[in-house]
């Protein structure tokens, strides 16, 4: 077969993770099928098998060229089935598809406070998504979920038929595993040092949109710091417009921000964190967790059925709707006492440490590739 993979978002965070791992992967047990993989400029310099061909397609994402232009590079080669792994399918685009669908926030979180743009431009944008996300669900050969929380919500919301729908779940990069056992006491201490970060801490990483939540983690921490004052909460991510606005609203000297951080920083926060949290009112998978797993490190998540999913028995779980404020982050009590709960707990620790080493290894970037590429040859 010729199959094609949008991988414009290569270099990006979240998605961009699982089109590196998911290109990667199917580099090494793939040597039949001949694929044509669209990078922009940014990571073109990307080294792939020698029946994979790079395509430079610089066209951003969510755009009217997206639309309009890309079906007509697509059209060049001949292709037996593209992967569009994102609901960013052109709507003209006449070829079979396959496209992953990893969470339906676009949808559920569809608030003002989640863009920088006026809004007509936002209603128009939001418009827009779910034209190009109806067109996707409907025209797509097959779809892919990350996880069964997702493909239940299509089923439900979106009338999708069950057999159209595959789960393949995302897992932990081989290379953060190697990492956490290269890394030594001495080296995740200078990372500590570099940022000004002392122990015990709280950790998170993510971005800051609405929906992550990281305000409700920023009012427990602040609650919790009335009884622990020596804690600090440690908050990584790409620096943008939702960061700068936590930033500026929620200034502490011990709220630290790193920012961007690379793979051997982020081991070493995970290693020397006394707990992680993912605060998020919606997910559509929750990989930050995996990696605590992996990395020796207790969770606390919110109570959702994607995070669930994920962390099983090997995380503790918060409400993050306050019952008089759903979808907002006043109330940070059930999660202050979950925190607490782990801290003054050195049994529970250990028992989440050890249920969370077993969990992770029922999952696997390698077994999403394999199972993906069982996808593709259903579509002939």
């Amino acid at each position: 077969m010729r199959i094609g993979i949008d991988a414009r978002l290569y270099s990006e965070s979240g998605i961009g993770r699982y089109i590196r791992n998911l290109v990667s992967n199917l580099s090494e047990i793939d040597g039949e099928n001949e694929y044509f993989v669209f990078l922009n400029s940014k990571n073109f310099d990307a080294e792939f098998a020698k029946n994979f061909t790079k395509v430079k397609t610089d066209i951003s994402w969510y755009s009217l060229k997206e639309q309009l232009q890309f079906p007509k590079i697509l059209g060049k080669y001949n292709l037996d089935l593209m992967h569009f792994p994102h609901f960013n399918v052109p709507i003209f685009y006449r070829g079979k598809f396959i496209v992953t669908i990893h969470d339906l926030i676009h949808q559920k979180f569809a608030m003002k406070r989640a863009t920088t743009r006026n809004l007509l431009l936002y209603k128009l944008k939001q418009y827009g998504y779910k034209k190009v996300f109806s067109s996707a669900i409907k025209k797509s050969q097959k779809i892919i979920t990350v996880s069964d929380y997702v493909k239940d919500q299509l089923k439900d919301e979106w009338r999708v038929e069950d057999k159209k729908i595959i789960v393949t779940k995302e897992g932990v990069e081989e290379n953060l595993i190697k990492l956490g056992k290269e890394i030594s006491e001495k080296e995740a201490k200078k990372v500590l040092d570099k940022f000004n970060i002392r122990q015990p801490f709280l950790f998170y990483i993510g971005n800051a949109h609405p929906h992550k939540n990281v305000e409700g983690l920023i009012k427990a921490f602040l609650e919790l710091r009335k009884k622990y004052q020596y804690l600090q909460l440690v908050l990584s991510g790409n620096d943008h417009y939702f960061w700068q606005k936590v930033r500026k609203d929620f200034q502490n000297k011990d709220i630290i921000y790193t920012g961007f951080i690379s793979d051997e920083e982020l081991v070493s926060l995970y290693k020397t964190a006394k707990v992680f949290v993912l605060p998020s009112f919606e997910e559509g998978f929750g990989i930050p967790i995996l990696e605590s797993f992996a990395l020796g490190c207790p969770v606390v998540a919110s109570d959702i059925g994607a995070l669930k999913e994920v962390g099983g028995d090997g995380a503790i779980y918060f409400n993050p709707f306050p019952p008089r404020h759903p979808e907002r982050s006043e109330g940070s009590s059930d999660l202050a006492e979950k925190i607490e709960k782990v801290l003054n707990d050195q049994k529970l620790s250990k028992q989440l440490i050890e249920k969370g080493e077993k969990k992770y290894k029922q999952f696997s970037w390698k077994k999403l590739a394999e199972d993906t590429l069982k996808v593709y040859s259903l579509v002939k």
